[in-house]
């Protein structure tokens, strides 16, 4: 079992930035692929980025491409989330998790843990 912790959330004007953290209460997350997703009023929960435990694979979602960035800390069993130029739109939950794969993945169903989410919101 993995427990994941997201911190990091809160109120930011429009083109401010935040950092958000996750971390994982066991050593054996540091084999798992970490991605982050996001879920707004209304709307599906949709993914923005995972990260492969060798940190050699990272994916985005098209809207945060060149605008956040995902890495994960020396242990690996931490990883963050990087978000600058930030937009209204990106508000939203954003929660954690963790999938027992090789690669990062992209869908909700294939991620094993997941974590309680912090709220991210953008004012104009």
């Amino acid at each position: 079992q993995v427990q994941l912790v997201e911190s990091g959330g809160g109120l930011v004007q429009a083109g401010g930035s935040l950092r958000l953290s996750c971390a994982a209460s066991t050593r054996s997350s540091i084999n798992y692929v970490m991605g982050w997703f996001r879920q707004a009023p209304g709307k599906e929960r949709e993914f923005v980025a995972a990260i492969s435990s060798s940190l050699l694979n990272t994916n985005y979602a098209d809207s945060v491409k060149g605008r956040f960035t995902i890495s994960r800390g020396s242990a690996k069993n931490t990883v963050y989330l990087q978000m600058n130029s930030l937009k209204p739109d990106d508000t939203a939950v954003y929660y954690c998790a963790a999938a027992n794969r090789l690669i990062p993945v992209v869908g909700p169903k294939e991620y094993d843990y997941w974590g309680q989410g912090t709220q991210v919101t953008v004012s104009s």
